[in-house]
C-alpha cells in the first residue's frame, strides 16, 4: 500500500534545530556555567562577528526587532510630533516603533512589481512634507533601492533607517543591508533567515554617534551606572544564550539565503497556473526570508492548498493605514497599490531544510489547482 505524502508546514523551525541540537546544548551549558547572562563574551562577540558580516563599525545587541527600530529612531534625533514616511504594507512594525516614540508615520504607496517603497511617490513626499527621517523597508529579503533614498535624503539632512528585519544578507551593489542608511534595525525573532531561539535584536551603523546614543537607550539611558542621560531609555539587551546560538547560525547564513534562493527560483521557473504570478528571479538582493506570489483568488488557491496539508500564510493581509487602531491618525490616505497587493498576495513555504521533492509537489498542486 502506498504510503501518503506527508504534510507540508509552512515553516518548521525544528527541521534546523535537530541539525544544530548538540551544538546548541554544548553552547548554552557553557554560558550557563559561565555566570554571565546578560553583556557576556558571547554578547560581545556577536556584536563584532555581526558587524563585521554587514560591513558596519558597529553592531548593537537589543532585545528585539521592534526595539532596534525604535532606538535607532530616537538616536537618529527623531522627536515627538515629527513626521517618519515608511510603507504601509510591511506588517506595522515600523508603524508601531514610530508612534511608541511620539512621532507620526507618513506612508508613501508601492510599486506593483516589487512591492518595495515606490520611488516617485517617496520622492513626491520629501519634497512636499516635513520629514524627520524615513524608514525603508526591505521587504520578504528583497533591498529596496537604500542609495537612491540616501542620495535624496541627505541633500535634506534627513537621516534613513533600514528596516532589516527580512534581509540578514542582502547586498546591492556590493553593499550589505543595514549598512547603508544612518542604521540599520534586525530582528533574530526564530523565523528569520538568522533567527535566535527566541526574540533579539540588533542596530548596525557607522556613525559612532548613533552607536554610542543607541547603547544607552537600550540600557535606559545610561552614560554610567544609575546615571539617566538620555530620554526614552528602556531596557533592551540581547542575552548572553541568545547571542551564543545566533554565533552557532551566523557561519551558515550564506549557504542558507542561497538555498532559500534556489527555492524561490524553483518556484518562478515552474509554476504555470494563469492566476498565479511571482515577483521573479531571486539574486544577491534578495534573500528570500519569504516567498510572495500575487493571486487573483487567494483564498481559493489557500482552500485548495489547505486540503492537500501544505502550509501557506499572508503577508500582509491589513495595511497599516486601515489597522482598526490607526486609521484615525492618516484618515485621507489613499495607497491603491499597496491596497490591492494586501487582497492578492500569498506566502507559500520557503526555507532551507524543505526539500526540492516538496517544492516540486507544492508547485504541482499549484499547477493542477
Amino acid at each position: 500500500m502506498k504510503q501518503a505524502p506527508s504534510a507540508i508546514p509552512f515553516n518548521d523551525l525544528s527541521r534546523q534545530a535537530r541539525l544544530f541540537q548538540s551544538e546548541f546544548v554544548a553552547s548554552i551549558a557553557k554560558t550557563v556555567q559561565s555566570g554571565r547572562y546578560i553583556q557576556g563574551s558571547e554578547h560581545n562577540q556577536f556584536e563584532k562577528e555581526f558587524s563585521e558580516y554587514c560591513g558596519t563599525q558597529f553592531a548593537i545587541g537589543v532585545a528585539n526587532g521592534s526595539d532596534a527600530l525604535e532606538i535607532a529612531l530616537r538616536a537618529a534625533g527623531v522627536e515627538r510630533g515629527q513626521s517618519v514616511l515608511t510603507v504601509a504594507n510591511a506588517g506595522g512594525y515600523a508603524t508601531a516603533a514610530i508612534l511608541a516614540i511620539g512621532a507620526r508615520p507618513l506612508y508613501a504607496d508601492v510599486d506593483i512589481d516589487t512591492h518595495l517603497i515606490d520611488l516617485e511617490a517617496f520622492a513626491n513626499l520629501i519634497s512636499s512634507a516635513p520629514v524627520a527621517a524615513v524608514v525603508i523597508t526591505h521587504l520578504f529579503g528583497r533591498m529596496a533601492d537604500v542609495a537612491r533614498v540616501t542620495d535624496t535624503c541627505a541633500r535634506k539632512g534627513i537621516p534613513v533607517i533600514e528596516d532589516c528585519a527580512q534581509a540578514h544578507g542582502a547586498q546591492l551593489g556590493g553593499r550589505m543591508a543595514g549598512s547603508i542608511g544612518a542604521a540599520g534595525c534586525f530582528s533574530f525573532y526564530p523565523t528569520k533567515n538568522l533567527g535566535a531561539l527566541g526574540d533579539g535584536g540588533a542596530i548596525t551603523t557607522n556613525d559612532p554617534g548613533i552607536a554610542d546614543k543607541a547603547r544607552s537607550l537600550r540600557q535606559y539611558g545610561w552614560n554610567g551606572k544609575y546615571k539617566v542621560a538620555l530620554s526614552g531609555g528602556r531596557n533592551s539587551r540581547l542575552d548572553e544564550i541568545q547571542a551564543a546560538v545566533l554565533r552557532i547560525k551566523l557561519p551558515k547564513l550564506r549557504d542558507w539565503n542561497e538555498r532559500r534562493r534556489a527555492i524561490a527560483n524553483r518556484y518562478c521557473s515552474g509554476l504555470r497556473h494563469d492566476k498565479i504570478r511571482c515577483l521573479g528571479p531571486s539574486g544577491p538582493g534578495d534573500v528570500v526570508h519569504l516567498f510572495v506570489a500575487r493571486c487573483s483568488d487567494r483564498d481559493g488557491l489557500r482552500d485548495h492548498l489547505r486540503v492537500a496539508e501544505i502550509g501557506s500564510d499572508v503577508h500582509y493581509p491589513i495595511p497599516d493605514h486601515l489597522q482598526p487602531a490607526w486609521s484615525h491618525i492618516n484618515p485621507n490616505t489613499r495607497l491603491p497599490v499597496t491596497e490591492r497587493l494586501a487582497s492578492e498576495i500569498v506566502s507559500l513555504p520557503c526555507y532551507p531544510e524543505l526539500s526540492d521533492d516538496e517544492v516540486d509537489r507544492i508547485i504541482d498542486r499549484i499547477n493542477g489547482w
